[in-house]
């Protein structure tokens, strides 16, 4: 049984601590969707298609900027998570406050960078003339918030790592209930169009982030970071940077996928546009459970990756797997069922084009969820370990499928094949995740069988420091 509730992937049965450890995770997520979606929502109805679209259109751009610096931020809990399992106080706390020093530098300097680029990057995707305006004023107040998000991610990544998914899902309600109040008042009653909705984005972005840090540093009784633990070491930044910059990586060629996959949507017309951004939401929602069970799945790994628990680490990954795949079953239903009802969700008004290209793209991806399930789980199973690279290596899997797909199949297939290059994405992924997979695995029992045959405690720990470098390689 578990020493106390943090410590419940540790010691716990596997299976049913991951998946009470995942739905914190899961209902987070749902808000996160909330959160993200009200701002959709509200200036769909209160602006209209064209507000949308240029809402939309952004996203690429933003999981490429944004999402790079949350890889990077998310990589950072990885060695605070293995510390935690190893039962190593004061390195975990060390590395706690490393990564926050770090977040801020890196924020700061994302958020230079995308506020010199962010229009450049519009026009490079042929974002339609009669949203440009609009995209480019909203995504120019989001990112003064990347320094904030980046903390934000990072903090609630910590706390995850001590064994904690509840308590940073408490600050994205107050979080997203704000964000909606202020929706309203500034787009629906002042009338401040999109840059309205990024003004109530930011602002609740802070709470949410002052929040998470209050609850790090002075409440959590697993952490005791000290001030010293802020100033950056270099050994500590280079061993953070070795996991999350690999992360990070996939963040970005992921989302430079995305971008040329955005690029082909715009080229239909802002209607297209509208319809693709509508299902693009209703996506997100069938993705929640394979991705809170995947994130899960990573934090457990890392914990007792640090505690040494190999075997137990190689049966439960089996597990989860196979449950993320029934999991998609599900979630292909979802979509199918509601494919019907997306649109009128976002908008009073709308016509067949953006009717005709949500539906098409909901039915593409829905045929194709077990593929994104195994996805899910391979790619947050080796990052638990620290072998961060293999997310690259599926980043530039999916950039690939995708540009392939969506460029070389247009003019054959029209709207369809940007409908199916996310599912072929996917597939590209996977193959390269298997072949790392699969090697970690072999890799895992045979420390498995050495920590076995090992008597002295000394000679133990220094096989596994050397096995830890190895596998992560």
């Amino acid at each position: 049984m578990a020493q106390n509730k943090h410590e419940r992937l540790l010691y716990d049965r596997p299976l049913k601590a991951i998946i009470l450890f995942s739905l914190p995770i899961m209902a987070s997520s749902l808000l996160q969707f909330m959160y993200n979606l009200v701002d959709n929502v509200v200036v769909g109805r209160y602006v209209g298609p064209e507000a949308l679209a240029a809402v939309g259109v952004v996203s690429p751009i933003n999981s490429f900027i944004i999402g790079t610096c949350m890889g990077l931020s998310s990589g950072f809990s990885i060695p605070v998570a293995q510390a935690f399992g190893a039962g190593k106080s004061r390195q975990m706390n060390h590395y706690a406050g490393n990564s926050l020093s770090l977040c801020v530098l890196i924020g700061v300097g994302f958020a230079v960078f995308a506020e010199i680029f962010s229009t450049p990057l519009l026009r490079l995707i042929h974002t339609p003339d009669n949203v440009i305006d609009m995209a480019s004023a909203y995504i120019g107040i989001i990112y003064l918030g990347i320094p904030v998000q980046m903390l934000y991610n990072n903090l609630t990544g910590i706390a995850r790592a001590v064994g904690d998914s509840k308590t940073p899902l408490y600050f994205l309600a107050v979080s997203t209930v704000v964000n909606l109040g202020l929706d309203l008042l500034f787009v629906g009653r002042f009338a401040m169009g999109v840059e309205g909705a990024a003004i109530a984005t930011l602002i609740s972005q802070v709470i949410s982030m002052v929040l998470a840090a209050n609850y790090v540093l002075r409440r959590n009784k697993s952490l005791r970071i000290e001030k010293s633990d802020f100033r950056l070491q270099k050994q500590s930044c280079l061993h953070m940077l070795k996991i999350g910059v690999p992360l990070s990586l996939q963040f970005t060629v992921t989302s430079i996928g995305s971008m040329c996959l955005q690029g082909a949507v715009n080229s239909f017309g802002s209607n297209v546009v509208a319809g693709f951004t509508a299902a693009g939401k209703v996506e997100n929602i069938a993705n929640i459970p394979l991705s809170g069970l995947g994130v899960s799945t990573a934090t457990f790994i890392s914990q007792n990756f640090g505690a040494g628990n190999y075997a137990k680490i190689r049966k439960t990954v089996y597990r989860v797997l196979v449950l993320d795949i029934a999991l998609s079953v599900f979630s292909s239903l979802f979509l199918l069922v509601t494919r019907d009802a997306v649109v009128p969700l976002f908008l009073t008004e709308s016509n067949t084009a953006i009717r005709s290209a949500a539906n098409s793209y909901l039915l593409a991806i829905a045929q194709c969820y077990s593929i994104l399930s195994v996805l899910y789980v391979l790619r947050n199973s080796l990052q638990g370990l620290g072998t961060t690279y293999a997310n690259a290596a599926a980043g530039a899997g999916e950039l690939f499928g995708r540009i392939f797909v969506a460029y070389a199949l247009k003019s054959v297939f029209g709207f369809s094949a940007v409908c199916y290059a996310g599912p072929v994405a996917w597939a590209f992924a996977d193959v390269a995740l298997v072949f790392i997979f699969v090697r970690k695995m072999r890799r895992l029992k045979e420390m498995e069988k050495k920590a076995a045959s090992l008597t002295e405690k000394r000679g133990a720990a220094g096989q596994n420091e050397k096995d830890v470098l190895k596998i992560q390689r």
